[in-house]
Parts: C-alpha cells; sequence; structure tokens
C-alpha cells in the first residue's frame, strides 16, 4: 500500500453497552448519545459537538520524507489575530492552513504503517489495519482522494 499522502476522518471506534467495539460514520458520532455529559445543558452539548467537529476534522499527513503529522482544524471561534499570536509564541504550528502535531517519523515494515509514539515500549506503534486504514487510537482515517 502506498501510504504517502493525506488521510481523512473516516469513522470512530466506540464501545456498545455490550462491551463491543463499533465503529460510527461522521455523521453516527455526530448523533451519538452523550452519556458522560449532562445532555439538558445546552452549553455543555455544544461544547462536546464543538469537540466532536475538531475530531471529525483532523487528518495526517504522511511525507516522502519519512515524516508523519497529526492535523487539527483551526477552532471555528479563533481570530486570525489569535492564530497569529499563538503561532508567534510556538504554542501551535499551522501546516497547511491546519494546526500541526508532531512531525513523527514512520516506516512501512511488511505492508504495514508503524510510526514512532510515546505510548509504546519500544517507541513504534502500528499504524494501519487488515482493511487498509490509517489508525491512530479509535480513530480510523482513510485516504483522501
Amino acid at each position: 500500500m502506498r501510504y504517502v499522502g493525506k488521510w481523512v476522518f473516516y469513522s470512530i471506534g466506540a464501545v456498545t453497552d455490550s462491551d463491543e467495539m463499533v465503529y460510527l460514520s461522521t455523521e453516527d458520532f455526530l448523533k451519538s448519545p452523550m452519556p458522560y455529559i449532562d445532555e439538558t445543558d445546552e452549553e455543555a452539548v455544544a461544547n462536546e459537538l464543538r469537540e466532536r467537529k475538531t475530531m471529525i476534522g483532523m487528518q495526517i499527513e504522511i511525507c516522502e520524507d519519512g515524516k508523519l503529522y497529526m492535523l487539527m482544524p483551526l477552532p471555528e471561534d479563533a481570530t486570525k489575530e489569535e492564530i497569529d499570536a499563538a503561532v508567534a509564541s510556538g504554542e501551535i504550528h499551522l501546516r497547511g492552513g491546519m494546526i500541526a502535531g508532531g512531525p513523527e517519523s514512520w516506516e512501512e515494515r511488511d505492508g504495514v504503517l508503524w510510526y514512532t509514539t510515546d505510548l509504546s515500549e519500544d517507541g513504534w506503534t502500528k499504524g494501519s489495519d487488515e482493511d487498509g486504514f490509517v489508525c491512530f487510537m479509535t480513530v480510523r482515517f482513510v485516504k483522501a482522494e
């Protein structure tokens, strides 16, 4: 598989009441219950939807030079001045108009994507699955057209 390129949100894993992992599409994720917040609290619901939209807007950019970037959309309510100040202070870095995390290193091993992380003993984690998705935590990404 050719991993180089941009990968966009496809689905997110959620655990059902019977402890089974299911993957929710964008639409299903936005409509899914919010059992960990008070759904009668309009502000809490709005904040959760904003977080979910940020998650859905995430991308992964895998570069020829062995670098991998996690990309997040800029906050909807952020002004240009706030963004410029955050960039100038080094608080955030931009890449392609998005907030860039990383870079991490990546490599292909026997057709499988691996990338560096602080989450494993040897510093590497498997980043693709048997269905051809690039995976980060419980989020699956599909290659952009």
